[in-house]
């Protein structure tokens, strides 16, 4: 299970974005917001001030940027982490192949070469894809970066027992049979799946054609690691550093200080600055404290990066000062409810179509914290998705509170004129999710359809309870309130683990409707397969028309935060890429 907090990127038709995010949707804990059609929320969303362009623009040098975060991370090291925020902020040490375009809007969705010159080369088979290292890029201790660095930090952070946070996709789409890792097997040679034919050349070797790995090597894990200071689970405290910055000190759990990395060379990257003397991060400080030390000018960010508290928001929302300083995002995450296509009466597609007429959004919006919580969603992908299509095949009410007739309508079609029986499954130490759960449950009885409320624990939710096809048989479970925010954001990225019906497991399961259908599996196929840009986000768009159809996928919200950026903070920008801001451009005034 994904344990990382959202990344968020707006659509663009060409640009190639990776993503971090939860599926289950770890970033919905248990905050409440206020509710849906509040003017003040209403007022203070239209403040985006950061979204669009840079705020407090400064070149000025100096002084200590301070962030705090409320509990610690998985990993500093860039190899071994899977927290949005952390792929935000390890590129102020550690530099991957591709990267981002520094810049608010849509031009930020744009990737560049970063320890790469150029994209990769891909073969005309598919399977083979060259980059080319940029020449004199050192490490913080003068070294130069070698090609066989980059491939040791794939090996390592893919095919080790002992790196088990971060993702493993370079194991799956790799062609590395058989290879047991560095820590098992300390000749690079043996590591087929790259090739390093001299010292700034890296070839990697695909199982099958992959036309969006370029997004993989967008990722952290590209970052170089030379085989010879790795000190597995310990490397996070010595990271050899690419970038503006390097570790000063790192008390694992406690505080992470950089300083300014004295062989780093602006001329060899575009999208970083290096603009304080210092950065520290303080860990495991309380949620509402960071709000109140972030609105008193104490600290500068809240490294997390997913929004300010309900008191915090409450106090926002009441003053134009306040709300003058905040930014208001998407999210990639889409929230929203699974019906079974296996459990009765859900196998009957207009008793799915029922629900989905039945349904008030804006009470199921209202948990998340109103419009600044989240705009009503009518499709899988959302807005931050590459290949994302706005269309509503469900329209419930001008006012988005229910068509009821359409629903009582397709509530005869199924053979249940008077409504039926279910059950909602929802984790339930979560707040915002139980009470978008007691939402829907009241929008359905409207129409005769009685739901109970089954409440499942978090840590085994998808090992044990609605990730489990057989439990979801026995139990009943009609409806399963989730979350999705995908790893990179093409169409591909988001929807393949929630809608392939290849991948429905017995137990870790995502697609919890158990929707298998063979047009969507052949599209996801076509779609990665295809190496024109346009061409495959159509087809992502395709994929999402015929989840849709099925009536099985019932969106809430497309989510957004609300983050606030104290006056002394400088170069202020939400990075399209990462929903909050670009952590490398920041400065702190004097």
């Amino acid at each position: 299970m994904r344990k990382t907090n959202a990344l968020a990127l707006a659509a663009l038709g060409t640009a190639l974005t990776m993503g971090l995010a939860a599926c289950g949707g770890s970033a919905g804990g248990g905050n409440t917001g206020s509710g849906g059609g509040d003017t003040g929320a209403a007022s203070a969303a239209k403040h985006n001030d950061a979204y669009t362009k840079v705020v407090n623009a400064s070149d000025a040098k100096g002084g200590t940027l301070k962030f705090a975060l409320t509990d610690e991370p998985d990993s500093m090291d860039p190899g071994n982490t899977y927290y949005a925020w952390n792929w935000n902020f390890s590129r102020l040490y550690a530099r991957p192949l591709m990267t981002y375009s520094a810049k608010p809007g849509q031009a930020g969705l744009e990737l560049v070469p970063d320890l790469a010159e150029g994209p990769g080369v891909v073969s005309e088979d598919g399977l083979t894809w060259t980059y080319k290292l940029k020449k004199g890029i050192k490490y913080d201790d003068g070294t130069e970066v070698k090609a066989a660095d980059v491939k040791y930090a794939i090996a390592r952070s893919n095919f080790t027992d002992e790196l088990t946070d971060g993702p493993k996709y370079f194991a799956q789409y790799l062609d590395a049979e058989g290879y047991k890792g560095p820590y098992k097997d300390k000749d690079l040679d043996n590591f087929k799946a790259i090739e390093t034919p001299d010292d700034h050349t890296v070839v990697f070797k695909l199982k099958q054609p992959f036309a969006e790995f370029d997004f993989l090597v967008a990722n952290p894990q590209s970052a170089p690691v030379p085989q010879a200071k790795d000190t597995g689970l310990d490397y996070e405290k010595t990271v050899a550093s690419t970038g503006p910055y390097k570790i000063e000190n790192h008390e694992v759990g406690k505080q992470f200080v950089l300083v300014k990395n004295p062989n780093w060379d602006q001329a060899t990257d575009t999208t970083r600055k290096q603009l304080p003397d210092r950065i520290e991060v303080q860990f495991k400080q309380n949620a509402e404290d960071i709000d109140n030390r972030l609105m008193a000018g104490q600290i500068h960010v809240d490294l997390g990066g997913t929004g300010v508290q309900p008191a915090a928001r409450a106090k926002i929302v009441g003053s134009q000062q306040l709300k003058d300083s905040t930014d208001n995002p998407y999210t990639p995450f889409n929230r929203y409810a699974m019906m079974s296509t296996k459990v009765a009466p859900f196998d009957n597609i207009d008793c799915r179509k029922a629900v989905q007429y039945a349904v008030d959004k804006v009470a199921t919006q209202a948990p998340w914290g109103g419009p600044l919580g989240g705009d009503i969603a009518t499709t899988g992908m959302t807005p931050t998705t590459v290949g994302y299509k706005q269309f509503d095949l469900y329209p419930n009410g001008a006012d988005k509170k229910g068509d009821l007739a359409k629903a009582k309508e397709h509530l005869a079609a199924c053979g249940q004129p008077n409504g039926f029986e279910t059950n909602i499954a929802v984790r339930g130490d979560r707040t915002k999710e139980v009470q978008v759960a007691e939402a829907l449950q009241a929008s359905l009885d409207r129409v005769g359809i009685k739901a109970t409320i089954k409440k499942y624990p978090s840590g085994d939710w998808s090992a044990q309870y609605a990730g489990k096809p057989d439990f979801v048989h026995q139990n009943k479970l009609g409806l399963m309130i989730a979350g999705w925010g995908s790893d990179w954001p093409s169409g591909f990225g988001f929807l393949s683990q929630i809608v392939d019906g290849r991948f429905i497991k017995p137990a870790g399961n995502y697609n919890m409707m158990e929707l298998n259908d063979p047009t969507v599996n052949e599209l996801l196929d076509k779609g990665i397969q295809t190496t024109d840009p346009a061409a495959r986000n159509e087809i992502w768009a395709q994929v999402d028309q015929k989840v849709m159809e099925s009536a099985a996928f019932l969106p809430f919200v497309y989510e957004k935060t609300l983050i606030f950026r104290p006056a002394s903070l400088t170069n202020v920008y939400v990075h399209p890429a990462y929903g909050m801001y670009d952590y490398t451009w920041l400065g702190v005034k004097q």
